[in-house]
């Protein structure tokens, strides 16, 4: 697997600059902080509409 650093980002949890690690797996982004090990997922459009297309809304939960 291969990381591709992004250079200038911070990191929104630890708040480290240049730690935030790219990854990709099975069309899913990953980003990962290599020095608090914060990590955020952001999956390609592709991937989430075939995932959105077999679910099935019961209802909406609205708390008042």
């Amino acid at each position: 697997m291969r990381k591709r650093f992004i250079a200038g980002a911070i990191c929104p949890s630890c708040g480290e600059q240049d730690t935030m690690a790219l990854t990709k797996e099975m069309g899913v982004e990953k980003v990962t902080c290599v020095a608090c090990g914060k990590q955020m997922t952001q999956p390609e459009a592709r991937v989430e509409k075939a995932t959105r297309e077999s679910e099935q809304v019961i209802g909406v939960f609205k708390p008042e």
